[in-house]
This record gives structure tokens, sequence and C-alpha cells, in this order.
């Protein structure tokens, strides 16, 4: 009954608005980037709606309840990306006239080689922060409703792919500006009933925690995937027929698709490698990756990840070319600093309560569903149920608006940028596309949603963002340039990614190096672009591509046409009020 309410009339509302998109939709401009027409304040919560994706709405508070208050540098490194995007990117991507990245990246080089390889990147950046989407979309449907995993993985990937195909980009931005209104107020509201109900004795176990070492309540733990536990002496779990068995201590390999109940005074297993919920360093302001004893420095990687990270992610960049002109786009990152500032207020007291009502989930690697965990906890009457549906809908919305945005840049790199087709090859990306991505998400319930996440992060930090800040502010760069510091970046940020995979012997700071490599990876790629490019030489056209980067668009119609806007650049009001040497580049340039 929860997940009829709760999902059914999101996916059916996704679905109509999609529908409407329709009628708009007769060119690849009109799919991809809704024919540059949307105002800067529908555009942001757009982009705040596409944002906030399953690790917003449920994995930072799933964090905070693993990891501690450290946690929170994730949610400050998401939202302040987009002060750098303000600042460096939004008006200049808008203004290059470009549809993709890829786009931007041949316009601004001459370079198809270029163009294909930042379209693998693209692939290579939406596969890891499709798949968790997916993934976190079916775990939450196994908590509330019991339902296999692999169901909510397939309704997600149904409903995103339909939306898409019959509206593209217009359908998405109104689907995920609804969302982003609707996952605001299902966040916020519950937050509150929950800080209202819960006792004191709960209130004050949040802010002074202590380490999960004994369960204070009968208690039944899901093992969806295997895993490996460190029983201690007194643990003990309570058999069908209701006696209470001894577990011996040591090793306890515990299969997927287990219900374990553990009886109330029952000391809690551990998790190798991982410190209980509430133990040391719990409460402490920084975070410490794996525990490695460098919290500065972990803090450090996760900040630098995701704020520069930010400026690098493809469905994100898109948004600001769906804007009539670089004022507008600079204006929707301005709304957007405001939107997802809001909602960053809110994680934190989800983490905390989890920490306390449901710190069990750490055990079977679920603490990305704390958030839908808690209203049960807190009231088992209908209150609860329908506070679980709420939120429950609110995270399907979140699921919904993140994978509409990242299905479509794939669509685009593939039927755009790689293998170039009309408005029919787009649509038939889509459709296959989702099928891919919910096959690679079947498998992936063991990995945790806010590592894929952050290493979506990770690999746009070192590939986009030096792409797009030298492309923008360095005349000098040149496509040789571009490339090997893109496949620099790919190959560092990727590489570790995989040598973590097999948990190669490191430990201290080089393992955090090694598990987030953007303090390397990034100024790695910045030195290979900038010293392969001062060994060749820059386009001729370089002066003028860095002009209409940066110069004001033509003001007399801003959906007119942009050569005639750049022919115009001399003739125009606004350039007699520039300095005298731009004037005469300008002239020169027209002539």
């Amino acid at each position: 009954m929860i997940v009829a309410f709760a999902v059914a009339p999101v996916i059916i509302v996704t679905l109509l608005i999609g529908l409407r998109g329709v009628a708009a939709m007769r060119t690849t401009s009109d799919f991809l980037v809704a024919s540059r027409r949307v105002s800067p304040l529908l555009n942001s919560a757009a982009v705040s709606g596409e944002y906030l994706s399953a690790a917003s709405f449920l994995g930072v508070a799933g964090l905070v309840v693993k990891d501690g208050i450290g946690s929170l540098w994730y949610a400050v490194g998401f939202a302040a990306g987009f002060i750098a995007m303000l600042a460096l990117v939004a008006a200049p991507m808008r203004r290059s006239g470009a549809l993709t990245v890829p786009d931007f990246a041949e316009a601004r080089l001459a370079s198809p080689s270029l163009r294909k390889l930042a379209a693998v990147v693209v692939l290579v950046i939406s596969g890891l922060y499709l798949v968790p989407q997916f993934r976190t979309a079916g775990l939450v449907l196994s908590v509330v409703s019991g339902s296999p995993y692999w169901v909510g993985v397939v309704i997600a990937g149904a409903a995103v792919s339909i939306t898409l195909a019959l509206g593209g980009m217009r359908a998405a931005t109104y689907v995920q500006a609804f969302q982003f209104c609707f996952k605001l107020v299902l966040f916020i509201i519950p937050a509150i009933w929950l800080l209202l109900q819960v006792s004191p004795t709960v209130r004050e176990e949040a802010l002074h925690p202590v380490e999960f070492t004994e369960f204070d309540r009968e208690t039944s733990v899901v093992f969806r995937v295997p895993v490996t536990l460190d029983v201690p002496e007194g643990a003990a779990v309570r058999e069908p027929d209701g006696s209470v068995t001894p577990l011996p201590p040591g090793d306890w390999q515990v299969p997927g698709g287990r219900t374990v109940v553990f009886p109330e005074g029952s000391r809690v297993p551990a998790l190798p490698g991982e410190t209980a919920p509430g133990g040391p360093g719990w409460q402490r302001p920084l975070l410490d990756l794996r525990e490695t004893g460098y919290p500065l420095l972990s803090t450090w990687a996760v900040l630098l990840a995701t704020m520069l990270g930010t400026m690098g992610l493809p469905h994100v960049l898109m948004r600001f070319h769906t804007s009539p002109d670089g004022r507008a786009a600079r204006r929707t990152a301005a709304f957007t600093v405001v939107l997802l500032s809001v909602f960053y207020l809110f994680p934190g007291i989800y983490g905390v309560l989890g920490r306390v009502l449901v710190p069990q989930l750490y055990l079977s690697g679920a603490t990305d569903t704390a958030v839908v965990a808690l209203p049960a906890q807190v009231d088992t009457g209908p209150w609860g149920s329908l506070f679980t549906a709420l939120l429950t809908a609110g995270a399907f919305a979140a699921f919904l608006a993140t994978s509409l945005g990242l299905l479509l840049v794939v669509s685009g790199a593939i039927s755009h940028d790689l293998l170039p087709g009309g408005l029919r090859q787009l649509r038939v990306t889509v459709v296959g596309a989702a099928v891919i991505v919910v096959l690679l998400a079947l498998p992936a319930a063991r990995f945790d949603a806010g590592t894929l996440v952050t290493w979506a992060f990770t690999v746009a930090a070192s590939t986009f963002c030096p792409l797009l800040v030298l492309g923008i502010w360095w005349s000098k760069l040149t496509a040789p340039g571009a490339i090997a510091g893109v496949a620099a970046g790919l190959a560092a940020s990727a590489g570790a990614f995989t040598a973590v995979l097999f948990d190669p012997p490191v430990d201290g700071w080089l393992a955090i190096l090694l598990i987030q490599p953007a303090p390397w990876s990034v100024p790695l790629a910045f030195a290979t672009m900038i010293v392969v490019s001062l060994f060749s030489r820059p386009p001729p056209w370089s002066t003028a591509a860095m002009l209409r980067l940066h110069l004001p668009e033509h003001r007399v119609s801003p959906f007119g046409d942009r050569q005639a806007a750049v022919r115009d650049l001399g003739h125009s009001s606004w350039s007699a009020r520039r300095s005298s040497a731009v004037r005469r580049i300008t002239r020169r340039l027209v002539r």
C-alpha cells in the first residue's frame, strides 16, 4: 500500500509531463536543449532537481550514520561547486553555442578526436552516476515494501526512458523543476515531524552519541548481499522457533538474502575495517576515509572532488545551454546556490537521528535507506506509514530527476557526438542506454551510492574541469594539450578506482590518495594540458573564440542567429563602451 501511494503518483506525473513535451519537440536542439528558451528561475529549479540525486536525498544522511558528522562536508562540496561554476563556467559555456560538452570541445579547438574522447568521458561519468540512482531505487522499494531488489531498478529505468523518449529536454525541465519543489517539501516536513516526535532521550543521544556496541531492543537485519562480520563475545541470534543461540567469536560469513534477528542485549558484530556508528571520532567535524588517520587530507580530497567535479558534470553543464543567453545562465547558477543551500540544511538531522534509531543498517551496508526507515521507528501507526510514504515518494523523485538529465547526456554523447543521427536515433538511444544501465545496476547492490557518485565527481574534476577552465580562460590551449590532459586525468582517476577494487596493501596518506585521487589527478590533468599546449601552436582563431566566450551577446535579440550577433560585434552599442584595444580586435575579426 505504501509503495502504491508513494511511487505511483510520482511516476504518473512524470509520464504526463513527458507527454506535454512531445508537441514541442521537432529538432535535435529541441530534444537536447529545449530550444534555449528556459527562464533562469525555472532552470535553477530544474538544475537543483537534477543535482539532488540519491546521493543527496539519501546518501549524505546515510554517510552521517555510518561515518559521522564529518560526512556533511560532502553536502558542502556539492553546494559550493556551483559558486565556482558561477564564476568560471556558466556564462561562457552558454555563449559558446554548443549543445553538449564534446560539442564545446570541438567548437573551441576544432578537433574531432577531442570530441570523441570527451564523449567517452561523458559515458564514464554518467555511468558512475546513473548506476547508484537505479541501485538505490531498488533498495528503497525493497525496504519499504519487501519487494525484490530488481523491481525498483526496473521501474526507475522504465519511467525515465519513456519520459525522455517522449519529451526530451523540455519534458525533463518541467519534471525536474516540479520534482525539486516536491523533494524539498517532502524532505523538510518529515524532518520537522521527526524532531517533534522523538523523545527527549533520543534527542539527547543524538547530540551525545555513544558507540553502537549492544542492541537495546530486538532488531531484525536484512542482509541483501553476502558480508563477513567479526563476532565479539556475547553476540547471539534469535532462531525462528524463538530460542536464542550464542554466536561463536570470530569471523561469520552471512549469505546474501538472509534475515538475522538479534535479541535485546546481544553484542553487535563488527564490520572489518569499519568503525561502528557513534564510535571514537564519530563527532569529529572532519572526514577520515577508511580510518587512515589523516582527517584533514581526507576532507580536502573530498572537497576538491565534489567542488571541482561539479564544474565538469555533463548533465549540469547541458542545463546552462538551455538558457537564452550568458547572463541568464549566470543567474541560473546563482539561484541554484540558494536553492541547494536550503536543502542541505536538513541531511544532518536525518543522519544524527538515524545513528540513534537505525544504527543496525551499517551491518548490512544499507545506511542509504536510513531516511525512509526512520518514520516507522518513531511511530508504528498511520502517521509513521504516511511519512514513510512521503519520503519514499521524495526519494523516487530524486532518482527520476537525476536519471533524466544523465540519460539525456548519455544519448547526446552517443547519437550527437559519437554516432551523429537525428531525433529518431536519439529516442532509440535513450531506451537502449536505459536498458544497459538497468543491467549494470542489478548486480550493484553491494556498492555504496555515495562512493560511486563521488567517483563520478572525481572523474569530472580530473577531465572536464581542466578542459573547461583552460578552454574558457587560456587562449594558448591547443587540441593536443587538451587531448593529453583529458586522457591523463581519465587514466589517473579511473586507474585509482580500479586499483581500490583489488584492495591493495597500502595505508596512511597513500591509501587516501588512492581512494580519492583528486588532490593529484586534477593537478596532473592541468599540468599536462599546459605543458603539451606550450609545445604546440594554438589555432589561429583562438582569439576570436575567446572573444565569443567572454563578450556579452547581441542585445537586440538573444534568440536570434548567433552568427549575426558575431558579425555585429563592432556595431553594437555596448561595444562602444569597451576598451579601445578590444574594439580594434573586434573590428579586425569582423573584417
